[in-house]
């Protein structure tokens, strides 16, 4: 059975930003919950942080629409 995609179709600024890793999951936690998706913020964060820092960056391309 295959994966069902996390593409939330939103856009994430990365690009020009604070690569805070902190930084960068607040932005998209902000993002998921302005656009009525806060039930997937603690999935989301918790994705990240399972991992390293280059982790976090292709949770973010996983979930969002990056620039």
């Amino acid at each position: 059975m295959a994966e069902e995609s996390k593409n939330t179709g939103l856009k994430l600024k990365l690009v020009g930003e604070d690569g805070n890793a902190w930084a960068i999951m607040g932005r998209g936690a902000r993002v998921l919950r302005k656009n009525g998706m806060g039930d997937k913020v603690a999935a989301f964060q918790a994705e990240c942080m399972s991992g390293d820092y280059q982790h976090l960056l292709a949770t973010c391309m996983e979930w969002f629409d990056c620039d």
